[in-house]
C-alpha cells in the first residue's frame, strides 16, 4: 500500500472536517467540528493529525480559511442565469433587476429551505466565519481574497449590464464603489437568511411612486443603488 505524504493526508483531514461543515453549518463556528470525529470517519489516528497540527485550535484555523476558499462556481455563475432569459428577450433594465435579486434571495434562503443545497450552504457558512475573520490573520487574508475574488467578477458583470442598457457611473463614483455596495447589501440580506428571516416582498402598482411589479426589498433597494451610482448615457 502506498503511504500517503503528510500533504495527502492534510488534504483528507481537511476534506472530512469541510464535509461536516457543510452539514451542520458555521451556526457554532468550527468548534464543534472535532478533530477525534473527523479521523474517525477517514479512518486515522491522532498521531497523523498531530503531526500536522499542534492542537485542534490550530486545525480549526486551518479549516475555516479552507471554508471561506471553497467555491462551487463562480461567484457570477448564479446571477448570469438568473438574467439570461430576460436578457434574450430584451426585456427592460427592471426585470434583469428584479431576476437578479429573486434569485440572490432563493439562493441565500436554501440554506434552511433545501439543506441538500452545497452551494447555498457553503456560501452562507463561508460567509458565517467571514464575520469572526478577526480571529486569525490567516482568516482574514482569506476573507479579503475572497471578497476581491467576488467583487472583481460582479464588476465585469455589471460593466456587461451598463453596455447592455446604455448607463455611466455617475461622477464621482467608480464600478468598484457600485460593486462594493451592492456586496454588502447582498451579504447582508444573506446574513437575514441564515438567522431565518423571511425576506420582504413588496408590490408596486403602476399609481404607487416606484418601478411597477413585485419585487424582494433586496431588488428594490438594488434599484436604488443603481439610480444613485448611474446614469443614462445620451441618445
Amino acid at each position: 500500500m502506498t503511504r500517503r505524504s503528510t500533504e495527502e493526508t492534510r488534504r483528507l483531514i481537511l476534506d472530512a472536517g469541510l464535509q461536516l461543515l457543510l452539514e451542520r453549518g458555521a451556526s457554532a463556528g468550527v468548534q464543534h467540528i472535532r478533530l477525534q470525529e473527523v479521523l474517525r470517519n477517514v479512518g486515522l489516528t491522532t498521531g497523523a493529525a498531530y503531526r500536522i497540527w499542534a492542537d485542534q485550535t490550530e486545525y480549526h484555523r486551518d479549516l475555516s480559511v479552507e471554508m471561506v476558499g471553497l467555491r462551487f462556481a463562480p461567484p457570477t455563475a448564479s446571477a448570469e442565469t438568473a438574467v439570461r432569459d430576460a436578457l434574450d428577450s430584451d426585456r427592460p433594465m427592471n426585470d434583469v433587476i428584479r431576476a437578479a435579486a429573486e434569485d440572490h434571495v432563493a439562493y441565500a434562503s436554501q440554506f434552511h429551505r433545501a439543506p441538500e443545497s452545497r452551494a447555498s450552504h457553503a456560501f452562507i457558512t463561508a460567509l458565517s466565519l467571514r464575520t469572526a475573520a478577526g480571529a486569525w490573520p490567516e482568516l482574514r487574508e482569506a476573507s479579503a481574497a475572497r471578497h476581491a475574488e467576488s467583487v472583481e467578477d460582479f464588476i465585469a458583470f455589471y460593466s456587461s449590464m451598463m453596455r447592455r442598457y446604455g448607463m455611466r457611473m455617475r461622477t464621482p463614483y467608480t464600478i468598484q464603489d457600485f460593486a462594493e455596495a451592492m456586496a454588502a447589501l447582498g451579504e447582508g440580506f444573506a446574513v437575514r437568511a441564515a438567522e431565518g428571516l423571511d425576506h420582504p416582498l413588496i408590490d408596486i402598482a403602476a399609481t404607487d411612486e416606484g418601478p411597477e411589479g413585485h419585487w424582494t426589498l433586496f431588488g428594490i433597494a438594488a434599484r436604488g443603488l443603481v439610480d444613485a451610482f448611474m446614469v443614462e448615457l445620451p441618445r
